[in-house]
């Protein structure tokens, strides 16, 4: 049985999100489910009232999260368990034609907000020498592919970052882990990335079993019940069908400055 009780979810309004403050509202943990849109917070926690908090929260914000978290009941407040799943990647385009304020999206989003909601819970786990962070990567901090640029760099960051962590923490009782997954259907990813081309975002799962939310969700239920002397550094999850694509060579490359 887990040692923690209330689990704070950030980016639990679809996806991984939704999948893991479902789970472990299931499990009895007390949820609080943070996102900014309201409506999907309020279809989320009609599943299961009892056990599933819906907060508004910014998380590139620190004065949202600030609010959001000061404004818990109080039997929310010691929150032992933070998962940092909010994320997102704009567009595949090579570094050369992308939007700077695409890139800026995603470093807020990803590098910002994970610090955001981090820096906020982490004083009160230490204090009471008890908590777990999960962080979710991917598999495209650790495998660049063409297109990934910023969303790689990002999530590379998310990597590193777990382990830092991990490091200061040493001599607590905190646990800290990355979950890193590759291909995954069944969330909002795709459609976000491309920028609500539906029709794109499905092509990218055409002919593939992916792994979905719920086996994010089921990784998070794992980890949270492992006993309090192991911690599990990190996690990578890939679909069967999808592996390492090898290093690339161009052949007969011109070289010469172009005048």
């Amino acid at each position: 049985m887990s040692n923690y009780k209330t689990a704070l979810v950030t980016g639990a309004s679809a996806g991984f999100g939704f999948e893991i403050a479902k789970a472990l509202a299931e499990s009895g943990f007390k949820v609080i489910a943070a996102a900014r849109r309201e409506d999907k917070l309020q279809k989320l926690a009609k599943i299961n009232p009892e056990n599933i908090y819906p907060v508004f929260m910014d998380v590139t914000d620190a004065s949202s999260v600030s609010k959001a978290l000061n404004t818990l009941p109080e039997e929310l407040r010691e929150i032992d368990i933070l998962i940092n799943n909010a994320g997102l990647a704009l567009g595949t385009d090579p570094a050369v034609h992308c939007s700077l304020d695409d890139w800026k999206v995603m470093v807020d989003t990803n590098i910002t907000g994970l610090l955001c909601v981090t820096k906020a819970v982490l004083d009160g786990m230490v204090k009471r020498n008890k908590g777990y962070i999960i962080n979710l990567g991917s598999t495209a901090g650790a495998w660049p592919y063409r297109g990934g640029n910023v969303y790689g760099g990002t999530k590379a960051f998310v990597e590193q970052f777990t382990r830092n962590l991990r490091t200061d923490l040493q001599g607590t009782a905190l646990k800290v882990s990355v979950i890193k997954p590759g291909l995954c259907s069944d969330t909002e990813f795709s459609n976000v990335r491309f920028k609500g081309d539906d029709a794109k975002a499905a092509s990218v799962y055409i002919g593939t079993e992916s792994i979905k939310p719920e086996d994010i969700a089921n990784m998070v239920m794992y980890l949270v019940n492992t006993p309090a002397h192991l911690n599990i550094n990190e996690v990578e999850m890939m679909p069967v069908c999808q592996t390492y694509g090898g290093l690339s060579v161009v052949r007969n490359l011109d070289l010469n400055e172009i005048k």
